[in-house]
């Protein structure tokens, strides 16, 4: 029997997250790396020398060269990356958020149904290792309460802290509630950018759980913490 042939991937935006993928892509067996496109030359050329990779000289050439593709460019870049991958049928992995907008974000998976492709998006808290471990232990949560603090970088301020950090524990969250959301309040404010740096909200779900997320991206220290009550028991589960 002969081997299936690898998937040829590609990476559009090769920042910090960029990086990881490609380098990550490179040491899958079941994957050809077959290019990358930053619009940063200096940084195409630093990647290029870290990965022994020539960089795509346009994202339609890389799109010529791969089966699927990792959209790790800046969030506000998402949308425009996403269709004209669609529109060559190129499968997509969009880092988190998928999009800035919810308008946004109907367009690309409206584009990925029309295309006949797989859109999905990078939640890789999903698989972190404590929340693995204790997900056979959370089975009905009456109340989740999750911090997600960090020192202020640079990186990622193009959008404000809900769409930055926060979405990892809205995902989180309604991935261990299993139920329809009822209700939203959330407040925010900026701190050291034009956007909201520090935020709250409150997510009610229909079946009377409840869940309150703070985020921070302007604290003296990180901490990522999620606490679950339920009948059963309580579990604090540190992400970090």
């Amino acid at each position: 029997m002969n081997p299936p042939t690898p998937i040829r991937m590609g990476v559009a935006g090769v920042g910090s997250l960029g990086f990881h993928h490609a380098r990550i892509l490179g040491d899958l067996p079941e994957v050809r790396m077959s290019g990358f496109f930053d619009v940063d030359a200096r940084r195409a050329a630093f990647v290029s020398r870290e990965l022994g990779l020539a960089p795509a000289r346009s994202l339609p050439e890389l799109l010529s060269e791969v089966d699927a593709l990792v959209v790790a460019v800046p969030t506000c870049s998402h949308e425009e990356v996403a269709l004209a991958a669609a529109g060559r049928g190129v499968h997509l992995l969009i880092e988190k958020p998928i999009a800035p907008s919810l308008e946004a974000a109907d367009r690309i998976l409206a584009a990925g149904r029309r295309a006949g492709i797989v859109v999905q998006t990078g939640h890789v808290e999903r698989f972190n290792g404590a929340l693995r471990a204790a997900a056979p232990y959370i089975d009905a949560p009456l109340f989740i309460e999750s911090q997600r603090l960090a020192p202020f970088r640079p990186r990622g301020t193009d959008v404000a802290v809900v769409l930055d950090l926060m979405i990892h524990d809205v995902d989180l969250v309604r991935m261990l509630v299993q139920a329809p959301l009822a209700g939203i309040a959330a407040a925010g404010i900026p701190v050291l950018t034009p956007s909201v740096d520090i935020a709250n909200a409150r997510l009610t779900f229909r079946n009377g759980a409840v869940a309150n997320l703070t985020a921070s991206r302007v604290s003296s220290e990180g901490q990522r913490m999620l606490r679950v009550f339920q009948r059963s028991g309580y579990l604090r589960v540190d992400l970090a």
